[in-house]
């Protein structure tokens, strides 16, 4: 309902799809409150460790009802790695600018990573936002949520090993933990990243509906941040919430020698 007075080129899916991975019917309940957005909004997805047997890595009921068939025929897909759906890119323009948003599972494995930067590198001319399960807790990256399985990696692994790497890269959001959180950091070319926490489960009502907006302002060199409630038809006004963040919207070229 809100398309096209906000201007809502994309919605991002962080994760925890379901609370169970292997009951189908917390699927089937996912796939029909997905749907109210296919056709009317671009829109991407992740598994989170609720979606997935993370030590086997069996994501069958994720890619049987959010396939990469579902989405291939969309103009702003941009693809996956593999034959799964678990790791993809997806496309959107806004402001004059060209986005990719990049789709992780839950504590990548190497191998996830480095696919990870042959994609971005791939689309050096857009600006990318990396969206994943977890990756920040409310005071800074994580550095437990691969713990216990194998090849898997932290935030803090993924930035060391992956994000500060990429100039392009402006962008990480991810939920996992109640809360938010907010960081910004700067990359191997000088450029801001900023690292954001978004986690509303833990609330009344499984969130009560709360969702982040990021509205972007190139002109004024500003992301504005706000967050409402379609439920209460309210917003939420407290700091960590309702706030603006300055950001340039250009990539900084990576630093010689």
């Amino acid at each position: 309902e809100r398309r096209k007075a906000d201007n809502i080129k994309f919605a991002i899916h962080l994760g925890d799809i379901v609370q169970t991975p292997s009951i189908e019917s917390e699927w089937k309940n996912a796939d029909r409150a997905m749907k109210i957005l296919d056709g009317v909004v671009p829109y991407s997805m992740a598994p989170g460790n609720h979606d997935m047997n993370v030590s086997t890595r069996d994501s069958s009921l994720y890619n049987k009802y959010f396939p990469t068939g579902r989405f291939k025929e969309e103009k702003w897909y941009g693809g996956h790695m593999g034959q799964s759906n678990d790791n993809n890119f997806c496309f959107f323009n806004a402001c004059g600018k060209k986005f990719m948003v990049l789709n992780l599972e839950f504590a990548p494995p190497d191998e996830v990573l480095k696919w990870a930067a042959k994609v971005t590198q791939q689309y050096s001319e857009h600006l990318v936002i990396v969206a994943t399960h977890c990756y920040m807790r409310n005071e800074g990256r994580d550095t437990g949520c691969a713990n216990g399985y194998e090849t898997a990696n932290s935030g803090e692994q993924m930035w060391q090993k992956f994000i500060r790497k990429q100039p392009n890269i402006f962008l990480v959001v991810s939920g996992h933990v109640l809360g938010v959180g907010l960081q910004t950091s700067t990359n191997d070319a000088g450029g801001k990243v900023l690292e954001m926490l978004t986690d509303y489960q833990g609330l009344a009502n499984g969130g009560d509906g709360w969702l982040r907006s990021l509205k972007f302002i190139p002109g004024e060199n500003k992301i504005n941040v706000t967050t409402y409630s379609p439920l209460l038809d309210q917003y939420n006004e407290a700091p960590g919430e309702t706030f603006s963040l300055d950001y340039e919207f250009t990539i900084p070229q990576p630093n010689s020698g």
